[in-house]
């Protein structure tokens, strides 16, 4: 007999959990609640029904609930919202697919309610949902705040159990309008740069949202209710492309000047260590960018006091946030500080340099032209010789040059540099970022890169934009190299998608 842990994400939800939990605590062996620090009696409600009970910061649908998955005992994962709760039926099917265990992968059809009247047309019904599943061959992906569990190729067949999982929708059309906005507004967020929006898109979208869910799917058997739904559909068809449009024409890169802020979902984070003065112009570059991000984040492995005192001194005059990752001197731990840093960025998207990359005027601009979904950047770099390199540090200069190459499709694993990347967060937590397994210099980036290839994103090399300035310095020890590169080895035979010792373990516990 299969084990089954059940999780549950909430904020604010007093009024369903315990509905919620009381549907499926005799048909599962543990349940977790990880909370982003409700306001109301959510975490006491919950607590008392003796769930096992955890606090993490919200960053997006889909990374909080990969964050419970990784609290899990159990394989086998029953994944429900706050708002939803099993029905009888529904629940003697989880106990007879329990006992069998025959499946990798179980669906279950959703019945929502518009004011407590439940909807069985439309687009509303049957709303499809894989919710149960053997967690090592699948995860939670797709695009927030629609998340969606993404399962391994090898998964052949998804089995439909009977019986409905009950969601409690709409309460009235107030509700509706104010889920809307908060949807479209996370739509637009999520899809800034990854997508695009035209008034065509505009038209269209909405009418044929109405006409599907009304007509083709026969709301209009609902009455009123199935009025509604449809028309709910349409409206959020309208803002979210509304939204995404207007996005995408206020922080379109080549239409800001140099005093216009980027995007604020891109963090910028340094690694560096005891290397201050190639630090300072590092920031003085990325402060002197054409396009700034909204944050910088130093990923900092151990350095002495004096490179706090300078990130703090450039904090006092600098316009966007410095926030300062430090972690204990214990030896080269690139990976931990990178998954420290990301963990702690505020961006959904994170452009990465090393310590020692002086950055072009228009680096950020260019790195977000490029981003698209499922899509990581390996930037280019210009290497300074000895000479200009104690020039540049001394003056606090450096001369302004050009890579003639052109910008291609990257699977040549030899050339991947983590000195210059970027990618999105929530793609990084779908790999459980970097491996920490990896101790001292070398190919922590390439294993990285095996991963998110692995798991179905492409690296794009940038090349004549997008690039940056590397600072001469001597050769890192590589006595770790073998052990590291057997680390690779292994990903790469097989063909790993997710890392076990990852940025996953900054997920904060409060309560066990």
């Amino acid at each position: 007999m299969m084990k089954i842990s059940a999780v549950i994400i909430t904020y604010n939800e007093a009024a369903n959990i315990c509905r919620c939990i009381d549907s499926m605590k005799d048909v599962v062996d543990e349940i977790i609640v990880v909370d982003s620090f409700s306001k109301d009696a959510t975490p006491e409600l919950a607590k008392a029904k003796g769930v096992r009970f955890f606090q993490h910061p919200f960053t997006s649908h889909r990374e909080q609930k990969n964050i419970a998955l990784a609290h899990a005992t159990y394989e086998y994962i029953l994944s429900l919202d706050a708002d939803e709760h099993l029905s009888a039926h529904l629940r003697e099917s989880i106990r007879q697919a329990k006992a069998e265990g025959k499946h990798r992968a179980y669906s279950m059809n959703r019945l929502s309610s518009w004011g407590g009247k439940w909807v069985k047309h439309g687009n509303w019904y049957p709303d499809r949902k894989i919710r149960l599943w053997d967690r090592r061959l699948g995860q939670w992906g797709g695009d927030n705040p629609h998340e969606k569990v993404i399962l391994d190729a090898s998964v052949k067949d998804v089995c439909l159990l009977k019986g409905d999982l009950f969601h409690n929708g709409y309460k009235n059309a107030q509700d509706a309008l104010q889920k809307i906005q908060k949807y479209s507004d996370i739509f637009a967020q999520e899809n800034r740069y990854k997508r695009k929006s035209s008034m065509w898109q505009m038209m269209l979208h909405p009418t044929f949202a109405f006409f599907k869910s009304f007509v083709i799917k026969r709301g209009f058997l609902d009455g009123y209710e199935g009025l509604m739904v449809a028309a709910a559909s349409s409206s959020h068809a309208f803002y979210k492309y509304a939204k995404l449009y207007e996005a995408n024409r206020r922080n379109e890169p080549e239409h800001l000047d140099a005093n216009v802020l980027a995007s604020p979902s891109t963090s910028l984070v340094i690694t560096t260590y005891n290397r201050k003065d190639a630090l300072e112009l590092v920031i003085l570059s990325a402060l002197n960018q054409s396009v700034l991000p909204s944050e910088i984040v130093i990923a900092d492995d151990g350095s002495r006091s004096d490179t706090a005192d300078l990130i703090a001194s450039y904090n006092e005059k600098s316009p966007i946030p410095i926030v300062h990752c430090w972690q204990e001197d214990n030896g080269f731990r690139l990976s931990a500080v990178r998954n420290l840093a990301i963990s702690q960025a505020k961006g959904d998207y994170i452009i990465m340099v090393d310590g020692d990359i002086v950055l072009h005027k228009h680096f950020v601009r260019s790195h977000l032209r490029y981003a698209a979904p499922n899509r990581f950047l390996q930037g280019s770099r210009v290497l300074l010789q000895e000479p200009l390199t104690y020039e540049a540090m001394a003056t606090k200069r450096f001369l302004p040059l050009f890579s003639p190459l052109f910008s291609y499709r990257l699977t040549d694993l030899a050339r991947t540099r983590g000195c210059n990347q970027s990618f999105w967060k929530a793609d990084v937590y779908e790999v459980n970022g970097f491996n920490e397994d990896f101790l001292g210099w070398g190919r922590e980036d390439t294993e990285f890169m095996v991963r998110m290839l692995n798991a179905g994103k492409h690296c794009f090399k940038v090349k004549l934009e997008g690039f940056g300035y590397h600072l001469y310095h001597p050769e890192s020890s590589k006595k770790m190299l073998a052990a590291n590169q057997q680390i690779l080895d292994d990903a790469i035979s097989k063909k790993s998608k997710r890392c076990t010792n990852g940025i996953d373990k900054y997920s904060e516990v409060l309560v066990s």
